[in-house]
C-alpha cells in the first residue's frame, strides 16, 4: 500500500487549510498577537482529544518558546489557520500564551514640542 500524498508538485498542498480547522475562519487564538511566545505546557495529548497531526507538530516545535509567526513559517500554513489551531490548543490547555511586552507610552506632542524648542534655544 502506498503512502497518501499530501503535495501536488503542481497544485500545491492537496489538505487546504480550511479543512485543517474544520472550516472554522476564528476561534478562541484570534486575538493572539504575531510576536506572542507560545510554549507547549506539560499537559498530556489524549487519543481522543481531537488533536490532529499539524497540532501535534506545534506542539513539537514549542517546547521552547516561538512567536505565532515563527509558528506559521515553521509549519509552512497561512497564518489565520496557525491562530485556530493554536486557539485550540490553548482551549485544550496544551499550550500557554505569553503576550508581547507592554511598550511604554509615547511622550505627549506638548512636551515633544518643549524638547525640540530647547534643543533650538542651545
Amino acid at each position: 500500500m502506498t503512502e497518501p500524498q499530501w503535495l501536488d508538485e503542481e497544485a500545491g498542498p492537496i489538505v487546504r487549510p480550511y479543512a485543517l480547522t474544520g472550516g472554522r475562519t476564528r476561534s478562541s487564538g484570534d486575538d493572539f498577537d504575531l510576536i506572542a511566545l507560545v510554549t507547549a505546557t506539560d499537559g498530556q495529548v489524549k487519543d481522543d482529544s481531537g488533536v490532529g497531526p499539524e497540532q501535534r507538530r506545534i506542539l513539537a516545535i514549542t517546547r521552547e518558546p516561538m512567536s505565532v509567526a515563527d509558528i506559521a513559517s515553521e509549519i509552512d500554513l497561512p497564518l489565520g489557520v496557525v491562530r485556530v489551531l493554536l486557539g485550540d490548543l490553548h482551549d485544550h490547555e496544551l499550550i500557554s500564551v505569553r503576550p508581547p511586552a507592554q511598550v511604554a507610552p509615547l511622550p505627549s506632542a506638548h512636551i515633544l514640542k518643549e524638547v525640540i524648542n530647547g534643543l533650538r534655544a542651545l
